[in-house]
């Protein structure tokens, strides 16, 4: 079981930042704290970017693969970001890629892949406050129901996705702008409002600031040795 992170307690350097960025990916990956969930843990590119997506939880496939949204969901995910000016492997490489947790919950009794219960998203989030305290991101982009609630109050879909929410994240106020979930069983995204909604949210990250900064230029990125451990065996 590794310990539980804690936030930077001061401002450090761009290079002091990618190396803690980097240390805290490796402790992550090593963490067994919740025994309902297969591991291992899933986590990202250690991209110090502006941009900051949150999923929910990875499913068997990304646990096999290593990486987040790397399966049916994933595809349809950045569909929708290589329509406003990243394809995938360039998405990847800058935005950083967190959840609300990192493991596998296992399949739900009637189908489907089961949401983790409230010890278990409690148990991860240090990780994510971590995160975001290391990142200090300017755009966090929430996708699904799980995800957004961790950064607003519950509300239907129709109410927050299609829209700029200033959030105050510590001593922080961050733009946040949810999307659906990409998955294939949902069919909000592909009918209305969803739609209408959810080319409305592309829109507004488009045309945000730091989006049009990680376009211009990729973020610094820690080494190479934590995306080589992150890859599964040949």
């Amino acid at each position: 079981m590794s310990a539980v992170p804690r936030a930077p307690a001061a401002p450090r350097t761009v290079a002091e930042r990618l190396a803690a960025l980097a240390q805290h990916q490796a402790r992550l990956r090593r963490c067994r704290r919740c025994p309902g969930m297969t591991g291992p843990p899933v986590v990202g590119a250690p991209v110090l970017s502006p941009v900051l997506l949150v999923g929910q939880a990875p499913g068997s496939r990304e646990i096999g693969l290593r990486r987040p949204f790397a399966w049916t969901a994933g595809k349809t995910l950045f569909r929708w970001f290589e329509g406003i000016g990243l394809d995938e492997e360039a998405f990847r490489a800058r935005v950083y890629m967190a959840a609300v947790c990192r493991c596998f919950p296992g399949k739900a009794p009637k189908g489907g892949d089961r949401v983790p219960g409230e010890a278990e998203v409690a148990s991860c989030a240090p990780w994510l406050e971590a995160e975001i305290a290391l990142l200090r991101p300017r755009l966090v982009i929430p996708t699904g129901r799980l995800a957004i609630a961790r950064f607003l109050e519950h509300r239907a879909l129709a109410e927050v996705v299609g829209r700029v929410h200033p959030v105050r994240l510590g001593r922080r106020t961050v733009d946040v702008i949810p999307l659906p979930h990409p998955s294939g069983a949902s069919v909000w995204h592909r009918t209305e409002p969803g739609r209408t909604l959810l080319g409305r949210a592309l829109a507004l990250i488009a045309a945000h600031p730091a989006w049009r900064a990680i376009l211009r230029r990729p973020p610094p990125r820690a080494g190479t040795a934590a995306q080589a451990e992150a890859r599964p065996r040949a």
